[in-house]
């Protein structure tokens, strides 16, 4: 295997949780903005990640694995860790919980039938919305005094809203192919 900028973009998101989750329980506000900000490098790396790997035909098999899971230990870790500290519905969570997991099932199952499952342009809006209603929720008002509660909830909704979206837009995709034979 080859290790290259991308695969060491992907591995430092997944070593970044730790400290985004461990940040947010320091004392005082400060705990969530540092927290906040571990969490949106944690987030540029996934974009520059597949970015540079595209751009540069860095492309491997590590990348096309891991990519996907730093994506998911990121984001469940998040909204987790939102619901723990009382910032996000339980609701919001569960619907953004089942498409995470659902949708890497479908992955894997394609992926085993030898077939690719390309990222969706509505998914990635729900990427968006849902990174950046994270990163909202962390600092709330923790932030110049700025209200990020109510906007960070909304775009919470709207990722969610995305997720069930995109979510059906995939298993409608995939569907024929997962269809056992008669």
């Amino acid at each position: 295997m080859v290790w290259n900028l991308p695969n060491t973009l992907t591995a430092t998101r997944i070593a970044l949780i730790p400290f985004f989750i461990g940040s947010a329980y320091l004392p005082d506000r400060w705990g969530l903005i540092l927290s906040a900000l571990f969490f949106s490098l944690a987030a540029i790396t996934d974009w520059a990640d597949g970015y540079v790997a595209r751009r540069s035909g860095l492309l491997t098999d590590f990348g096309r694995f891991f990519d996907p899971v730093a994506d998911k230990l990121l984001v469940i870790s998040a909204i987790v860790l939102l619901l723990s500290l009382d910032r996000a519905p339980l609701t919001l969570v569960l619907i953004i919980l089942a498409r995470e997991i659902t949708i890497m099932a479908l992955r894997e199952r394609m992926a085993g039938l030898g077939l690719k499952v390309p990222v969706s342009g509505l998914a990635k809006w729900k990427t968006g919305f849902q990174m950046t209603a994270i990163i909202m929720l962390l600092v709330q008002d923790g932030l110049f005094d700025v209200p990020f509660q109510w906007p960070g909830l909304f775009f919470l909704g709207v990722a969610a809203v995305f997720s069930l979206w995109s979510g059906y837009a995939y298993l409608v995709t995939a569907w024929p192919a997962i269809q056992p034979k008669r």
